[in-house]
């Protein structure tokens, strides 16, 4: 698997954190430590150990986490031209893709943000060898779910240049011009729903000693809660940010079912529901209390 490196409350003050997110921070490995405890001072103290940290608290569901900036990195999931692009392969066979495109702009805005505080980003992009030697078995359910959109057709790119649907080194699978890999990012081929299957994924992010993932993309009830769902089992804390997401759904009355219920389960089970403002705004420097 081919690794590209391209090149509803107050905000607490500092300190004042939950024994949850004191626990969150820290590793399961030391929650035993602080039974009985206040907390506080654990984190305190860890700040001074690594001047390196730096916690920042984001407003979330089911509730607010801490998180360490310096171990996060956030996860762009798809948002590649046959997902959310004229001429890619969703629209080809007549999705709606109006919601991916609308989430592009917060996406937009997170990773920028994310940019200036040392954040690293990690693009995931769905995609098989020109030979599709990858695609599965002739009676893999993967090839079989894939078959209706026509993989390997060569097509022509809005562009105007040749191009294949889902395959590697094209312009369908190139990322959305408005959220293109910068020189320093990250960029992990997949071919299958999770960004952890048969990729080096989890290799990377060890490497960069990353906790915690903030995640956005598309589709929110495939591919993205397939990674989210691989990256808890691997015990990564994930912040699904839901209006950088999106799932089309064809022939449904409900649209946004299907993403509802995915952000419910993840709330629930997986990890933390936010936004991107509530992101963005954990991210910029707090004010220091004048001494009375």
């Amino acid at each position: 698997m081919t690794r590209d490196f391209h090149t509803e409350k107050e905000a607490p003050k500092a300190g004042n954190f939950s024994r949850r997110e004191v626990l969150g921070l820290i590793g399961a490995t030391a929650a035993a430590s602080l039974v009985g405890g206040p907390g506080e001072e654990s984190v305190s103290a860890e700040q001074t150990q690594n001047p390196n940290r730096r916690i920042v608290r984001i407003d979330a569901k089911p509730e607010p986490i801490a998180i360490d900036a310096a171990k996060t990195a956030v996860i762009v999931v798809d948002m590649q031209n046959d997902f959310g692009a004229k001429g890619g392969m969703f629209d080809l066979a007549g999705i709606d893709i109006s919601g991916i495109q609308k989430a592009i702009g917060p996406t937009a805005k997170v990773l920028v943000s994310a940019r200036q505080t040392g954040i690293k980003i990690v693009y995931l992009k769905m995609a098989f060898c020109p030979d599709l030697s990858d695609f599965g078995a002739l009676d893999s359910p993967n090839r079989l779910r894939h078959l209706p959109f026509e993989v390997g057709k060569s097509i022509h790119a809005p562009d105007g240049r040749e191009s294949r649907i889902l395959i590697r080194d094209t312009w369908n699978t190139d990322i959305v011009d408005e959220l293109k890999p910068q020189a320093d990012d990250v960029v992990v081929y997949k071919h299958r729903f999770s960004g952890f299957y048969q990729t080096d994924l989890d290799a990377t992010l060890k490497k960069l000693e990353i906790k915690y993932l903030i995640i956005t993309g598309c589709t929110t009830r495939v591919c993205l809660e397939s990674t989210v769902r691989d990256a808890m089992f691997r015990d990564y804390s994930c912040v699904l940010l839901q209006d950088c997401m999106n799932q089309p759904t064809l022939g449904s009355s409900s649209p946004r079912s299907n993403h509802d219920a995915s952000l419910v389960v993840a709330e629930m089970c997986l990890g933390w529901v936010s936004n991107s403002e509530q992101f963005i705004a954990a991210l910029q420097p707090q004010p220091i209390a004048s001494a009375q």
